[in-house]
């Protein structure tokens, strides 16, 4: 059997669409003229694929303040942060993110895909039992996969099929952890939190959730699904990413102090290098763009 037999289906298929001219995961931008539109071959489009939610990558000031940090600090960090330390500007955007989501602690990953990957792996082991929604977004599957722990998928947005596979775990329910995403990215619909918080109230468990999408959209300031719905104490672990409403690369996690813990036990943190110096004043640049006092976003 070959290398890659496995995909032969995914192969031909590939080659269909090939043969008719068509790469639909190859798509070539030849030039991007602004937040929402671009070139294509000859012809000018709108960029409508995009998660740039708050049109902030053409932003000036995070353009000039990422500029400023490439000069001054490199290209690139070229090891993980248990390696070779932390850069100054890692920490401060660890202290913004811990403070603007009102948490103790934040951790900064790679990408938003480490992020779900580093902490759900860590916690999840195989001692763990982890409900998640159907729905969920690759990396919390493969972050559940990697550490080991016992899947229990509910219905997509079904809060009574949560209730009723957290009742059948009977005490473990109590250590059980759940995962939900504030939207969902296939559908963009959002969460039940509130009946999923209830349940967790009179049940148990520990609430994990994904506010990539939700990030910067919902809420008075921004904080995502848990603001807008009033139940941020309910959640004890926020997980986020930069590529969306930031308009850079990078990913998050807040929680409480306990949570520190994470970056001796965290594989995907440990083992990944840091985000470059240009990347984070980016990300610091737009996260000010959403405080109370500042509330223009756009080349602005």
């Amino acid at each position: 059997m070959g290398l890659y037999d496995k995909y032969a289906r995914l192969a031909g298929e590939r080659l269909q669409f090939s043969d008719n001219g068509l790469t639909p995961f190859g798509t070539c931008i030849d030039e991007v003229y602004s937040a929402t539109e671009g070139r294509i071959g000859n012809k000018k489009v709108i960029l409508a694929g995009t998660n740039n939610y708050l049109g902030l990558t053409f932003n000036h000031d995070a353009i000039s303040e990422g500029q400023a940090a490439l000069a001054a600090q490199g290209t690139g960090t070229t090891g993980s942060r248990m390696a070779n330390g932390s850069y100054a500007p890692h920490l401060a955007l660890e202290k913004e993110i811990a403070e603007f989501f009102n948490r103790p602690t934040a951790i900064v990953f790679s990408t938003g895909y480490t992020a779900n990957l580093g902490v759900i792996s860590a916690l999840a082991d195989h001692n763990a039992v982890v409900l998640l929604d159907a729905d969920s977004h690759a990396s919390i599957y493969d972050a559940c996969s990697l550490g080991g722990a016992e899947i229990i998928r509910f219905r997509h947005n079904d809060a009574k099929d949560l209730e009723r596979r957290m009742v059948r775990l009977g005490e473990r329910a109590k250590e059980a952890i759940i995962i939900v995403e504030g939207i969902y990215s296939m559908l963009g619909d959002v969460a039940p939190l509130a009946e999923i918080v209830d349940i967790k109230r009179r049940l148990g468990g520990y609430l994990i959730v994904d506010e990539a999408h939700s990030f910067g959209v919902l809420g008075a300031t921004g904080r995502g699904l848990a603001e807008a719905v009033g139940v941020e104490d309910d959640v004890d672990i926020i997980v986020g990413t930069f590529s969306k409403s930031l308009a850079s690369i990078g990913g998050f996690a807040v929680g409480s102090e306990a949570m520190e813990v994470l970056r001796y036990g965290s594989r995907p943190y440990i083992f990944t290098a840091s985000p470059s110096p240009s990347c984070i004043a980016t990300v610091r640049s737009s996260l000010r763009k959403l405080l109370p006092h500042n509330q223009s976003c756009g080349k602005s």
